[in-house]
């Protein structure tokens, strides 16, 4: 391939759904960079049982390096594929993904490759050998030689904590040509717990973009903590349970934060005695070392914790741990009428402990399912949320179950930005991108962020060309 068509972008994934983010960026033919390698997801796991859809099919001894935007499992699942195939270079990512990141792995293997743990910790001790934590707003130097030099800064992404959005310039000393590419990754929306809004790059002359609700806006913080607190409100009058899908990591943290908040203002005692309850061994290991990652939390959060309080480890706040104590709390909350939160993963119902409580409590209508993620298609949340408000029904572990609980979404608790966020991010580059490649989408939604911004382009006079990512062959 002739010099000038360098650099140019693959896509392993993440390009005609929302999972599977990797993205392969050719500097020149024998170099090249890795940035995410996912594990897809509901509808976009076409081939969930099979090794295939998920085996590493593309160059790996050119990749100078992988580079992670975070510790999501649809951005980081296919590691261990990745190993499998050969690969010997270093693991980029941010200082917290490096604390996150071997937890998330080792829940991996256990799921879908071994539960032996010599084999385990064989595997960690690779990965962790490979870990290259880098500094948030630092370039740090991957190759600098008589062809090229290659740079890669990570800055703050906002999506769950140690995110990142990678900004690569690329230097060929042959032509003198400067690139600069930005991978989004997953951004975040501004104001979410815990975490700084993400801050526009200054410049890109190419940018992929996520879009997952690149054609919708989410509510703001007060609707969103009021829409909460009515919900809770409503398990207290009903004696219900109030069941959150949430993924192990970000939103479990989150939310736990919010509770917090809405528990010390309340007037109400009874909101003292509400247990909220996380049920995911997982995310239990995850809030504790988010607990240890303060440093990364942002001033809110930390004006929280110098005033005495605790957000995620307040007086009602109850773990479960062991599968027996996992039986006994779903048949306890069924049985009784005592209102209780349960957080507990998937987050899109797709399995996990959170299938239980479904199973018992669906058909019954003291109890709420709150969904505050995205629920991909082709997931049992997706079906909840679709079929729940008209009266519908879902299938589980072959039983139909008619859906008589109340069925809840509150959209501002997503962990990703929304269309009008996702515009700001690229307006705010003093210099915009010469081309915008979207991913992480379902058609609908890059369809319509597509027109936003040829729309914003045109008015403001800039020369961008929009594209929507194809998948590689």
């Amino acid at each position: 391939m002739e010099a000038n068509r360098y650099p140019h972008i693959t896509h392993h994934g993440a390009a005609t759904g929302v999972t599977g983010s990797c993205h392969r960026l050719q500097i020149a033919e024998d170099r090249a960079l890795l940035v995410d390698c996912g594990l897809f997801q509901g509808q976009d796991a076409m081939h969930a049982d099979s090794l295939e859809q998920h085996r590493v099919s593309f160059p790996i001894d050119d990749v100078l390096a992988l580079i992670v935007t975070h510790v999501h499992i649809d951005h980081i699942g296919r590691l261990p594929y990745l190993l499998a195939a050969g690969y010997q270079g270093p693991i980029l990512c941010s200082v917290p993904s490096a604390r996150l990141l071997p937890l998330v792995i080792e829940d991996a293997l256990k799921i879908g490759f071994t539960r032996d743990r010599a084999l385990i910790e064989r595997f960690l001790e690779e990965v962790e050998g490979r870990l290259m934590p880098l500094e948030y707003q630092q370039w740090h130097t991957l190759v600098d030689d008589d062809r090229h030099r290659v740079r890669v800064r990570l800055q703050r992404a906002g999506h769950i904590l140690g995110s990142a959005y990678v900004e690569v310039e690329h230097q060929d000393h042959a032509t003198g040509q400067t690139q600069r590419t930005v991978f989004s990754g997953d951004l975040g929306a501004p104001h979410s717990p815990l975490l700084p809004a993400p801050e526009s790059p200054e410049r890109a002359d190419t940018l992929v973009l996520e879009s997952t609700y690149g054609d919708r806006e989410h509510e703001d913080r007060i609707t969103r903590k009021a829409r909460l607190k009515a919900a809770l409100d409503r398990a207290l009058a009903n004696g219900g349970t109030v069941i959150v899908p949430a993924f192990s990591i970000g939103r479990t943290q989150e939310l736990l934060y919010e509770l917090e908040d809405l528990i010390t203002e309340a007037d109400d005692a009874r909101w003292r005695e509400l247990e909220i309850i996380v049920d995911s061994p997982l995310a239990a290991r995850f809030t504790e070392v988010y607990r240890e990652l303060k440093p990364w939390w942002d001033a809110e959060a930390q004006g929280r914790v110098h005033a005495g309080r605790h957000p995620l480890a307040f007086d009602n706040l109850y773990t479960v741990a062991s599968h027996e104590e996992h039986e006994q709390t779903v048949d306890y909350l069924a049985r009784t009428a005592r209102p209780a939160v349960v957080i507990a993963a998937s987050g899109m119902a797709a399995g996990g402990r959170v299938v239980n409580y479904l199973k018992r409590m669906l058909g019954d209508a003291r109890h709420d399912v709150l969904f505050i993620g995205y629920q991909a298609h082709g997931t049992l949340g997706r079906d909840i949320q679709r079929f729940g408000p008209r009266g519908g029904w879902v299938e589980l572990d072959g039983e139909r179950i008619d859906i008589r609980a109340r069925i809840d979404t509150i959209g501002g608790y997503s962990a990703h930005a929304d269309r009008r966020d996702l515009l700001a991010f690229l307006q705010g580059m003093t210099q915009p991108p010469r081309e915008v490649r979207l991913v992480h989408g379902d058609r609908e939604a890059k369809q319509a962020l597509q027109a936003e911004i040829e729309r914003w382009a045109r008015e403001a006079g800039h020369e961008i060309r929009v594209t929507q990512a194809t998948q590689a062959l």
